[in-house]
């Protein structure tokens, strides 16, 4: 018998019903908190004093002392500065050469080179943590310590000398597994045709890549972009466990700057304002990718 077509109507219905579960959660675990976010950040709530007891509506004082807090500023600029060479150059460039070497024919050890790069994004936060802090360690215990002694160099207290350096190499080894995945499928998806056309034509190893490549799979980047910028802004436990946003504040991105805020100052509606800003900080650059990404297509 042939089956009998579903109804349009039942259609939406059953559609409906299979999407309902997740929209639910991301109901109640997203859409749900920036809608308190966005409350609290309009009263002077807090977790101590009179406000704890009973908070009030403050209007936008909260957004006017954080726009005037110069801490505030400097916390956004280093979440730029850390999203800018974290994810956006250090993970797309060695993403995308990983990509690429995992595309060459004839590659010997392929698999050991993927699962090698791959090993750092199914490895918890935590568990990432504490090898690196152990890594970085100051003192002749730190790995990378006895290794730079072998050539008779001091020990070097990483993280405190070079603070941001390390949590943006340390970035960059967490993600580069996410960027590999993404631009190895977008370039098995390019028809070797094109690939062989432009060798036919001279084209250097550089040439095919720059004129041929990167071109076709623009759409990939954009979409890697979007997704690495919106979850580098809000690392937060992978800084906070190796440096607590110091020394100094020199590691005080803005969702530490928040945390700090909301949990050590225990002012509520102050630290939900900043994330509110942040998260329009995010959703803006979100808008950019996304309408260049609808161009590409």
């Amino acid at each position: 018998m042939i089956a009998q077509p579903i109804k349009r109507g039942a259609q939406r219905w059953f559609v409906a019903a299979l999407l309902a579960p997740a929209l639910v959660l991301v109901g109640i675990f997203v859409i749900g908190p920036i809608f308190i976010s966005v409350i609290l950040s309009v009263t002077n709530e807090a977790l101590t004093g009179p406000a704890a007891k009973s908070s009030h509506f403050v209007g936008l004082d909260n957004y006017a002392r954080l726009l005037s807090d110069g801490a505030f500023i400097a916390s956004m600029g280093r979440s730029l500065v850390f999203v800018l060479f974290s994810a956006i150059i250090g993970q797309f460039l060695l993403g995308l050469a990983a990509a690429l070497a995992l595309a060459r024919k004839g590659l010997v050890g392929k698999g050991l080179f993927g699962a090698a790069i791959l090993l750092p994004l199914v490895v918890p936060e935590t568990v990432a943590a504490l090898a690196w802090a152990s890594m970085l360690a100051p003192g002749t215990l730190g790995t990378l310590n006895r290794l730079v002694g072998v050539v008779g160099m001091s020990p070097i207290a990483w993280l405190t000398a070079n603070p941001m350096l390390s949590i943006v190499i340390i970035n960059i080894w967490r993600g580069v597994a996410f960027a590999m995945i993404l631009f190895a499928a977008a370039i098995e998806g390019i028809s070797r045709e094109v690939t062989e056309a432009a060798m036919v034509d001279g084209a250097s190893p550089r040439q095919q890549v720059t004129l041929v490549t990167l071109p076709l799979i623009k759409h990939a980047v954009l979409l890697y972009i979007l997704l690495t910028t919106i979850d580098t802004f809000g690392v937060f436990g992978l800084i906070y466990f190796l440096t607590r946003g110091g020394p100094g504040g020199e590691t005080t991105v803005a969702s530490i700057y928040i945390y700090q805020q909301a949990f050590k100052y225990f002012e509520v509606g102050l630290g939900s304002a900043a994330s509110v800003i942040l998260l329009a900080v995010v959703l803006a650059f979100g808008l950019v990718y996304v309408r260049s990404l609808r161009a590409q297509i």
